[in-house]
Formats: structure tokens, sequence, C-alpha cells
């Protein structure tokens, strides 16, 4: 279980991988698809199992060995030991409800997991034909409709007017009410899935708090689109979000950007 020296040298295919996938969900959204209910009560469609079909394949053949946690394998109780080595953490369709409703909002989602931190991340939003990517020591990127590749980065916390982003299907309003007290004059904006990291990455959102489950495979390709941007994501004590956690839960979080 080896990864090339520079693994953003992946950043390129896994793109590709990212826009095929995209391109097997859209074919899904613009048809009278079923929904059907996972054991966990959430949404599938044909949608996430299709583009998961797509990845996962993808993924073996660009960098053998290193084992892969999807979130429809894990559903299938097919989840892989990952040891203390490199694994990947794939949300084929993050935000399956925004989906359903077919709001747009709703994202295919590779991250690389190293050390326990996200490394590399490609998050795609098909419907909008946006991407964003990132690599440790490289930097964070958004390629718009267009194919025009932009460098981001995270923008300062401003001391009055904070943009705070949240989820529009899962929600905590009084303790992000509470929460939100602390940053004079702060703004609430409604974002569906990955997009909220993205955001934030880029440098029109401040910060995204999460309060309530997630798991690692929702959180990993926007983390480290976030984190190569100049961003961070911490848990309330103020450690980092580790990942390769037991049962790959998540516990409430904030995403940042410059501090």
């Amino acid at each position: 279980m080896t990864l090339p020296a520079d693994p953003s040298t992946l950043l390129a295919p896994l793109e590709d991988l990212a826009r095929r996938a995209g391109a097997a969900i859209l074919e899904v959204y613009h048809s009278d698809f079923a929904v059907e209910t996972k054991g966990d009560s959430s949404p599938v469609t044909a949608a996430d199992q299709r583009a998961e079909a797509i990845i996962l394949p993808g993924l073996a053949e660009l960098t053998p060995g290193i084992p892969v946690v999807a979130e429809e394998e894990a559903a299938a109780g097919r989840i892989p030991e990952v040891g203390d080595g490199p694994f990947w953490l794939v949300d084929p369709l993050d935000g399956t409800k925004e989906f359903v409703k077919r709001n747009g909002e709703f994202t295919v989602n590779i991250g690389l997991i190293r050390d326990g931190v996200p490394v590399l991340g490609v998050v795609l939003a098909p419907a909008q034909g946006v991407l964003w990517s990132g690599a440790a020591g490289r930097g964070a990127f958004r390629v718009d409709p267009d194919g025009h590749r932009a460098a981001i980065a995270c923008r300062p916390l401003p001391a009055v007017g904070a943009v705070v982003l949240t989820s529009r299907s899962h929600r905590e309003p009084a303790a992000l009410e509470a929460w939100m007290a602390r940053f004079p004059g702060a703004s609430l904006d409604f974002a569906g899935s990955s997009l909220k990291f993205c955001k934030v990455a880029e440098g029109s959102a401040d910060l995204y708090p999460r309060f309530g489950p997630t798991s690692e495979w929702d959180t990993a390709a926007a983390s480290a689109v976030l984190l190569a941007a100049g961003g961070s994501v911490t848990t309330f004590d103020g450690l980092p979000l580790a990942y390769a956690k037991p049962n790959f839960r998540n516990p409430d979080f904030i995403a940042r950007g410059k501090s």
C-alpha cells in the first residue's frame, strides 16, 4: 500500500473520476427515479449506487492496494480494515436529501486520508458544474463550468459580520443560535452537503459549525480542500478532527477559514 511521493499528482485523474461519477448521477437526476430507505432511515437512490460503482474500480486502478471506505459499501457491511496506512473515504452522493428535492446542492466526495489527516480531496457539484479540489502543501482550486481553474484561499475571520453556514436538512437551531452569539453581527446562510466546506475554502463564508452526527466520508474530501485553502476543521474542544475513528463517526465540529 504505497502512494506516489507527491500525492497531488493524483488530483487530475481524481477530478476526472469524480466527473464520470457526476455524469452518472445527472442521468438519474433527470429521470423519474425511485427513493429507497436504508437501515439508518437515510434515503438512497440509483444515483448513489451508480456513482459508487464508478468510483471504486477507478480508485482501485489509480492506487492499487489502498483501502476504500465508501458509504454504500459501508451501509452493506463491507468495510475494509484501514490499519495505520493511507485510505480513501468516498461519499458518492453527499446530500441525497437535496438530490431528492432537486435543488442541485449535492456533491461527489472523494478524499484521501494519511496519518489520520485529509491530505487530498475532490468535491464535485454535478448539477452546478463546479469542482473544488485540494492537496496538502499544494493549495486548493475551484474549477467553474466553463473550465476556468483558479486557486482559492480562505479569508481572515472578520471582526464583525462573519458569515456562518448551516445545513438545509440537518439543523440544531438552539445550539446554533447560542454559538453564533459570540460573533458580533454574524449572519446565517444555508447550503447543502459538503458545499459548506467549499464556500469557506473559497472565501465566500467564514464558519460552519456542525451539531449532530456525520460520518467520515461526509467530511473527508471537503476537509482536505479546506485545509489546503488555509482553513481548519476542529472539534468544539479545539482538537483537529481526526480520521479512522471507531465506526467512522464524527463528533460535532467547526470548519473555519483563517483565524
